[in-house]
């Protein structure tokens, strides 16, 4: 089966590009999102944003989609860590069954900011007020 594959950031590397990569490969029937990144040589945890066939499968550290199986005409984008949000999904995404499930269950609930909590009575630089105006 054929599968539409594109690179983004340095995931590119992986099809010889810089930049951006697009292939169509050959896949077996019953393929799955981990075996076209063995055939890419793509270690997973290099993965950001992932997408198949426009919804969301995969997230920075979330990775239920390894077990995806995969169909003909399929079309997969893989983002790497470093990329930005695709500018098409500026208003959101929709977001596959299993992504969905296991942002559920992750401990301490969905997506969360790297930040950690201040401690009582810090102040942080976008805690502070704007300047007043006179």
């Amino acid at each position: 089966m054929k599968v539409e594959v594109w690179l983004y950031g340095p995931l590119a590397r992986y099809a010889g590009e810089t930049i951006y990569a697009h292939l169509e490969l050959d896949m077996p029937a019953g393929s799955t999102i981990q075996d076209l990144l063995e055939k890419l040589g793509i270690p997973s945890e290099e993965r950001g944003i992932t997408f198949v066939n426009g919804q969301l499968t995969a997230m920075p550290g979330i990775y239920p989609d390894l077990g995806l199986e995969l169909n003909e005409g399929d079309r997969v984008g893989i983002f790497h860590q470093k990329s930005m949000w695709p500018f098409q999904y500026r208003f959101g995404a929709p977001i596959h069954k299993k992504l969905q499930e296991a942002m559920k269950t992750r401990e301490g609930g969905a997506l969360h900011h790297s930040y950690r909590p201040l401690k009582r009575g810090a102040i942080s630089s976008t805690a502070t007020k704007p300047p007043s105006k006179k």
